[in-house]
């Protein structure tokens, strides 16, 4: 039988992390994180990384692994995990994969194919970003591969870089090239989306934002500071603790932006996640019966 790979995703703030840890433990499998944010070291609070407790309950991967100035793609994930799970696999029979960096998720469960690379591209448009900042080539994204700019975060140079250079060195939309190239993976998938309706999920993310500042989230964004420059701190909160450590704002209004960035940031997550038929959805007053579904699937692996 093949093995099985649980795949739980979804909105920030909904809950997935500790969903997937009730799963995992009840399974008896392992956690692979699927969060672009999650897998530099130093930034444990503002990524709302698993906790030294919860990873002590299930044993997690891809977390806490990378200097925040190096860069880590998609791409590169996807090539990991797989590496990772050949091996698992051979001794268990299932995995936990959670998270809400969709792209992260995609390239476990379909793959990119043989994406194309083109370094000169690569480096001219790294020079604009640099020199325009990364609206312009948000604009030009837009006019090139309207289906992909619309459901991803535009804010974040290095995808919209990579996006870029794929357009541009093949005259095809990046876009063209998910839809494509879906690999077969030896492995079976379930996808579990958890949701809850908007107003308390923004209630949700406000919570989790002023705890995660009571929680020491500026003094981290301190020991950062010498990497504001990095791809890795250009996301969702740190960009506005770095403005307010700047002087620019006061931290009550780095709060607020936090925010309303994050609510931006989970309807863009929501947004691509609903694209996907295969994912089987349930609201967080139906936690038990998501809970239910996956033992029932789960033990014809067991």
């Amino acid at each position: 039988m093949r093995p099985l790979l649980i795949c739980i995703v979804g909105p920030t703030a909904v809950g997935k992390t500790a969903f997937a840890i009730r799963v995992a433990q009840d399974v008896g499998a392992e956690i692979i994180s699927a969060d672009s944010r999650q897998i530099y070291r130093g930034m444990n609070v503002g990524t709302a990384a698993p906790t030294a407790q919860e990873r002590a309950q299930v044993k997690h991967h891809f977390v806490d692994f990378l200097d925040p100035s190096e860069l880590y793609s998609a791409g590169d994930f996807e090539k990991d995990v797989v590496g990772f799970l050949g091996p698992y696999f051979e001794k268990n029979n299932i995995a936990v994969l959670v998270g809400g960096s969709g792209l992260y998720v995609k390239g476990v469960t379909d793959g990119f194919g043989n994406l194309p690379h083109d370094k000169g591209v690569r480096d001219i448009l790294n020079a604009r970003l640099e020199k325009e900042g990364v609206e312009s080539l948000a604009f030009e994204l837009r006019i090139l591969d309207p289906t992909y700019a619309a459901k991803m975060d535009l804010k974040n140079p290095q995808r919209v870089v990579r996006a870029l250079e794929v357009c541009m060195a093949t005259g095809k939309p990046f876009s063209s090239f998910h839809s494509e190239n879906k690999t077969e993976r030896p492995f079976d998938i379930l996808q579990i989306g958890l949701t809850v309706p908007r107003e308390e999920l923004n209630v949700r993310i406000e919570k989790r934002t002023k705890t995660m500042i009571e929680d020491g989230w500026v003094e981290e964004v301190k020991n950062l500071m010498h990497l504001s420059h990095c791809n890795s701190l250009r996301t969702v909160g740190y960009k506005e603790l770095i403005s307010h450590l700047n002087g620019a704002c006061s931290l009550e209004e780095a709060e607020e932006r936090i925010v309303i960035s994050t609510r931006q940031f989970a309807k863009r997550q929501m947004t691509w996640f609903k694209k996907d038929d295969r994912v089987v959805w349930f609201d967080r007053s139906e936690i038990e019966s998501a809970f239910e579904h996956c033992k029932q699937i789960s033990s014809k692996y067991e």
